[in-house]
């Protein structure tokens, strides 16, 4: 077996009103309006050819075994003023 390890870091510029907010077990997700919350996290994407269209319409038995294969996951948000 091996491990991989993947960094993502996005930044992005966000609407004033959303927000960061914690949940009960302490983790930080945004809230982003009219009663919606998101936690941002990887997503598969998935191709035949890798010149051609790329899609995240992978099946559920994929999605289960990827999922089963995170041993650990850390998510940081920062919201700072844009000037």
């Amino acid at each position: 077996m091996k491990k991989l390890s993947v960094t993502i870091r996005l930044e992005l510029e966000i609407p004033d009103e959303w927000a960061l907010h914690s949940t009960s077990e302490g983790t930080d997700v945004l809230r982003i309006g009219q009663g919606q919350y998101m936690d941002l996290t990887f997503e598969p994407m998935l191709t035949k050819d890798p010149e051609g269209t790329w899609s995240n319409s992978a099946d559920d038995e994929f999605m289960n075994a990827l999922m089963d294969m995170v041993v650990a996951e850390d998510v940081a948000y920062e919201i700072s003023t844009v000037q």
